[in-house]
């Protein structure tokens, strides 16, 4: 036989048969080669679940922003990739952050917003300057659509013509005219204030309003100018005029598409296959037909028309659209509540007993009452862990659901008689027990009306969910405040009525199993 010699972990050799040394490295082969398998088994996993994730495109509160994310979402499509819209997240900033934070991974944009809004610079960028700068962020850009989307002041033609006003200087002659500006534009690098200054004009009756409502307001006469887009279809349809901007204050606003730089390659090469396709009067005339049919979808499918490679997917039914509706805004308002009460009650708890604690329970759930729920959503978004998603919608419905638990939670248990209180004393009841077995009880009826209170609060307040892309009843309101279309608007606010109604309805039936029988009105 022979033998060989390998050393201990003392120092000394110990002696092992050639078998015994091939058997161990026929092991050690085994399991390296077991290691690699399953290495490469949660590799495949891992891409597999990459590309199982749906490439999502956001888009601006406006039509030619849902119909260009709708245009975007068939290209992907057709191209064998999985995508979905996530329709009317806001302005500018909060798609930007969108994208950086990777909530969303694609959306359209114009060369002079990004220029403006985004690099932050008055000076005129290249498309290349443009590129390079927004590679240090991880984010692309696509060549031009083929059209350019400027910003323009806009009038009633019959106004225009009984004053005589051609351009926008001309408007330094009338200080008496009302101007009708989206809130955007009001903040804008690019926007109201340094128009303002490099006009030299007077006005000083200017008011925040919706794009969409603006039109309205413009035709009726409450407003005699207000911003618009140059491809925007209702300058045609209400006959209105475009002032010339003689002074050359705007840039161009190309439209292109802003995509993660870590998307796959077949997606971007999908989004590219977009530049140059979209000319000003084609893309004119899809906004008409968004705003005629009140279907984004529906006009973004005119896009292809003619091209026998795409597939254009049939239009979502309107009961599924509102059972994916309810879903989510159950979702919204449901896991909110529950994160409310599982706090709130026990801070109104402490808040009871009085003292500069419970002073600041109540202060703080105070404040986040006050805060509009708008802005505590626009508060939230910038910060690292929330951005666009449901988690930030639930937080902000969250805190905005405290207050009413905390305050009937402390002032029920507050009420409570000071006999019955010394009473449980006497009976030689600990603390918890009292809490649990007395207080608690007597209190139940003001605890669950605070609790009804904040779910009634939260069903309403979910509405605004949409606004960052999170989906619930608020998205057929808003996509009805832009295109002002009641019917739309009704879509999301009945149901959102109706389920306020029926939360009303249920928690009066909990009141009969949670309230004692002695407590009950």
């Amino acid at each position: 036989m022979i033998w060989c010699c390998a050393s201990r972990n003392d120092g000394f050799p110990v002696r092992q048969s050639d078998g015994l040394v091939r058997w161990r490295a026929v092991k050690k082969t085994r399991r390296l080669a077991s290691r690699r398998s399953l290495i490469a088994v949660l590799l495949f996993l891992g891409v597999a679940c990459a590309h199982a994730q749906p490439i999502v495109i956001g888009s601006k509160k406006f039509t030619e922003s849902y119909v260009l994310g709708e245009i975007a979402k068939h290209t992907l499509n057709d191209a064998g990739i999985s995508a979905e819209h996530r329709q009317g997240m806001g302005g500018t900033i909060i798609l930007w952050q969108a994208l950086q934070g990777a909530q969303i991974d694609a959306y359209p944009e114009y060369t002079g917003t990004i220029a403006q809004e985004v690099l932050k610079t008055d000076r005129v960028l290249s498309l290349n300057e443009i590129r390079d700068a927004l590679t240090k962020f991880g984010v692309g850009i696509t060549e031009p659509l083929g059209f350019n989307n400027t910003y323009a002041l806009v009038m009633r033609r019959s106004e225009a013509q009984r004053l005589g006003l051609r351009t926008i200087s001309d408007l330094r002659n009338h200080p008496e005219l009302k101007f009708g500006l989206t809130h955007e534009f009001l903040d804008r690098h690019d926007g109201w204030q340094p128009l303002r200054a490099r006009y030299g004009l007077p006005q000083q009756n200017v008011i925040g309003i919706d794009h969409a409502l603006g039109y309205s307001a413009l035709a009726s006469g409450s407003i005699d100018v207000k911003d618009a887009y140059s491809t925007d279809a209702k300058i045609g349809e209400y006959d209105l005029v475009t002032l010339e901007d003689d002074l050359q204050f705007f840039p161009r606003y190309d439209a292109v598409f802003l995509y993660r730089l870590a998307l796959p390659a077949p997606a971007i090469a999908a989004l590219r296959k977009l530049q140059g396709a979209l000319d000003e009067k084609r893309m004119i005339r899809l906004n008409a037909e968004a705003e005629r049919t009140k279907n984004y979808t529906r006009a973004a499918n005119l896009f292809f028309e003619g091209d026998r490679a795409s597939t254009i997917a049939p239009g979502e039914t309107f009961f599924h659209k509102l059972k994916r509706w309810t879903l989510r805004h159950l979702e919204l308002a449901g896991i909110s509540l529950v994160l409310s009460v599982i706090v709130g009650v026990p801070l109104g708890i402490l808040a009871s007993r009085g003292g500069t604690i419970g002073q600041a329970i109540l202060g703080f759930a105070g404040v986040m009452q006050t805060i509009p729920s708008l802005a505590l959503l626009a508060l939230l978004v910038p910060l690292p862990f929330f951005g666009i998603s449901v988690r930030t919608a639930i937080t902000a419905l969250f805190l905005y659901g405290l207050l009413p638990i905390v305050r009937n939670t402390a002032t029920g248990l507050q009420d409570i008689p000071r006999a019955l209180r010394e009473s449980a004393i006497a009976l030689g009841l600990r603390p918890m027990a009292r809490l649990w077995q007395i207080y608690l009880p007597m209190a139940s009826r003001s605890i669950l009306a605070g609790i009804k209170t904040s779910a009634v609060i939260n069903i309403g307040t979910a509405t605004l969910a949409a606004l960052i892309g999170a989906g619930g009843l608020g998205e057929p309101i808003l996509s009805g405040l832009n295109l002002n279309d009641h019917a739309t608007i009704l879509q999301g606010a009945i149901p959102a009525a109706l389920l306020a109604l029926l939360v009303q309805w249920l928690f009066d039936l909990l009141d009969r199993v949670v309230i004692p029988k002695g407590l009950r009105l």
